[in-house]
């Protein structure tokens, strides 16, 4: 018999389910691409953007508000231009207004 309520660790389930495995290395993908640009952000944005979804070539930022995503878009080529130097196939940057934490 399965017990539906016992808790596992993501790592085992994700071992078990592709999809959910698919989605971890997603997750993480997009963590590292935050990281590599972090240093490109002006100082007082750092902390105010996340890392949003990957979808194939486009990533997604999530940023607090228009005037950051208006920023983000001013420096979005010099973003681009970073990451690829670094081997990420990025072809577009999407940003999205997201006030959750």
């Amino acid at each position: 018999m399965i017990r539906l309520n016992k808790a596992i660790p993501a790592a085992d389930a994700a071992s078990q389910a592709p999809e959910l495995q698919h989605l971890l290395a997603l997750s993480a993908q997009s963590t590292q691409r935050l990281q590599l640009i972090r240093s490109q952000l002006p100082p007082l944005l750092r902390n105010s953007v996340r890392a949003g979804p990957v979808n194939g070539p486009e990533w997604c930022l999530l940023v607090p508000n228009a005037a950051v995503a208006a920023k983000l878009r001013q420096l979005t080529p010099m973003l681009l231009a970073h990451l690829r130097t670094h081997g990420e196939q990025v072809q577009s940057l999407r940003l999205k207004i997201s006030t959750g934490s």
